[in-house]
């Protein structure tokens, strides 16, 4: 019986950038979970265990941002890699949480996935 894939959470609240961030991860061959929150993302963290990498944006409305979750992730679930994505900024490495890697918008796949696998490995 084969390994069960990876599982990769995409946190995004756009559609198309979702859906887009969705094929990625399918592509390189990891089984994705999406939703368009932070609240719905700590939702899916609660009740899933098998998540290892959180693939989030920055900017989304509502209760918390992405450097919020992002840190709410670290804090919680220590061992789930991240990864943070942004159109609109670009962080320092001082910025970022611990193991944390950033990529401004349009990223190029091939270097997410080159990270996605480096994270899962």
């Amino acid at each position: 019986m084969p390994l069960p894939r990876p599982v990769i959470l995409v946190v995004e609240d756009e559609p198309l950038q979702r859906l887009m961030a969705v094929d990625l991860v399918e592509d390189a061959g990891f089984d994705v979970v999406d939703v368009a929150s932070a609240a719905e993302a700590v939702r899916v963290l609660e009740s899933r265990p098998d998540i290892r990498v959180v693939f989030t944006d920055i900017d989304m409305p509502g209760g918390l941002n992405g450097m919020q979750f992002a840190a709410a992730v670290r804090d919680r679930w220590p061992p789930i890699e991240l990864i943070i994505v942004s159109g609109k900024r670009r962080l320092g490495a001082e910025e970022m949480p611990a193991r944390g890697v950033f990529f401004a918008k349009p990223y190029k796949n091939d270097e997410i996935t080159t990270v996605m696998r480096q994270m899962v490995g």
